[in-house]
């Protein structure tokens, strides 16, 4: 007996010639476990906005993992709190999801039914697209049980562009998978996904981080209260504002250094207190900022990024022609461990190992500009260029054909659940 069960054959009638009607429908499913997969979900919304303008298409993002179920909302809490404040914890709780496949229990299941199946009776779409992890598993045994699986596919964009990455990306029920590049493509067989349901795209980032010249970078200091030329050190703490960059901080502002910083709290009000305090008693001029959605603005402001080793938000930076001086004060979780081999190898950054290095690798790339630009010069290529791009026409093209696109001078994007 399947789990949910329709009330009459009208009902599946119902949810399939909605599937199959005009005004093609998107769903992204992401959760805001840490910031990436919420800048994938709005990369791939933007993207399609940005390339198929023109032609209508409705939008639909959801945080499912933490608006599904009080349990696992409170789950979201604590995987957020440890990012934030024990993040030499995560390798175990990477490895204890890894183990235990908590995605691929009967107990989550039940308890987000009513939730998933409420998604697509009262907004069936016609392509379902996930950007975490946690989620298409539950996503396709709802399909399957609704009769859906063979007339709405399922993409998964994989956020995480190295080997080692979850398990949990994998899935049998997946319709089309897209990786960053050849080491996500291998992780994926190496779990069992079929080679022919694999496509290399590139990461979802965002088309608004891109290379600036000279002259807007300038402007983007000057729009910030800083000197428009002087080398600028972007501090970022991350979306939940911790880990080890606040005491990579600490130490930066000790320093004597011909620098201006800008420093990212995050969703951490405490820690902007505290680094308004700090930047009042720095050497340097430093701007504090808590939240911000327009992050690329501050990358493109910046000479280097510090930061934590997020596969977007590196890709992010890249995409900016951003060198990274990446936080491995702690050991980086499984899933990053690549991206850091990645920056060594390819000396497109630095791994900071001890807090106290940051002053000395800072005057370096200040006093060193052949150095300074070779890092720089080291971030291109490192990005698919166009990524975001062959994201959503591989989605489209997913789309039913009988399903018609309605033309519109833009875009419709309608209830984005990201505040």
């Amino acid at each position: 007996m399947s789990d949910v069960s329709l009330k009459t054959t009208t009902d599946i009638q119902h949810l399939t010639s909605v599937a199959m009607s005009r005004s093609p429908k998107i769903l992204i499913i992401s959760s805001d476990t840490g910031g990436g997969h919420r800048s994938a979900a709005v990369a791939i919304a933007a993207g399609i906005q940005r390339f198929f303008r023109g032609e209508s298409y409705t939008v639909r993002v959801v945080r499912a993992i933490e608006e599904s179920h009080a349990i696992t909302e409170k789950l979201v809490r604590l995987y957020n709190w440890l990012l934030r404040n024990k993040q030499h914890w995560m390798k175990y709780l990477y490895w204890s999801v890894n183990r235990f496949r908590p995605e691929t229990r009967n107990f989550f299941y039940q308890r987000s039914i009513g939730y998933i199946r409420d998604l697509f009776e009262r907004w069936c779409p016609h392509v379902v697209v996930s950007v975490h992890p946690l989620t298409q598993h539950a996503i396709a045994r709802m399909l399957k049980e609704l009769k859906l699986a063979d007339k709405i596919p399922l993409v998964t964009v994989v956020t995480d562009p190295c080997y080692g990455f979850w398990r949990g990306w994998a899935c049998n029920d997946v319709s089309l998978y897209l990786v960053a590049g050849e080491e996500a493509r291998r992780q994926l067989i190496d779990y069992g996904v079929a080679p022919e349901r694999i496509k290399i795209s590139g990461m979802p980032v965002h088309p608004k981080f891109a290379l600036v010249d000279e002259r807007a970078a300038q402007a983007a200091r000057d729009a910030l209260g800083l000197d428009p030329y002087k080398f600028t050190v972007f501090v970022n703490a991350g979306w939940a504002g911790g880990g080890g960059v606040p005491q990579i901080f600490r130490e930066l502002v000790r320093g004597d250094l011909q620098v201006q910083a800008i420093f990212l709290a995050g969703r951490n009000e405490a820690l902007r207190v505290e680094a308004e305090t700090l930047a009042a008693h720095a050497k340097f001029p430093v701007k504090v900022i808590g939240y911000s959605d327009q992050v690329e603005q501050l990358m493109q402001a910046a000479n280097v990024m510090i930061s934590k080793l997020g596969g977007l938000t590196t890709f992010e930076a890249f995409a900016c022609r951003l060198p990274i001086i990446a936080d491995a004060t702690t050991t980086p979780m499984p899933q990053e461990a690549g991206a850091a081999n990645m920056i060594q190898q390819r000396g497109a950054g630095v791994l900071l190992n001890h807090a106290s290095d940051i002053v000395p690798v800072v005057r370096r790339m200040v006093e060193d500009s052949k150095y300074y630009a070779g890092l720089r010069a080291a971030t291109v290529g490192l990005t698919i260029q166009g990524s975001t791009k062959r994201i959503v026409e591989e989605i489209v093209a997913l789309i039913p054909a009988p399903t018609a696109v309605v033309p519109q001078e833009t875009v419709t994007l309608i209830e984005t659940r990201l505040a």
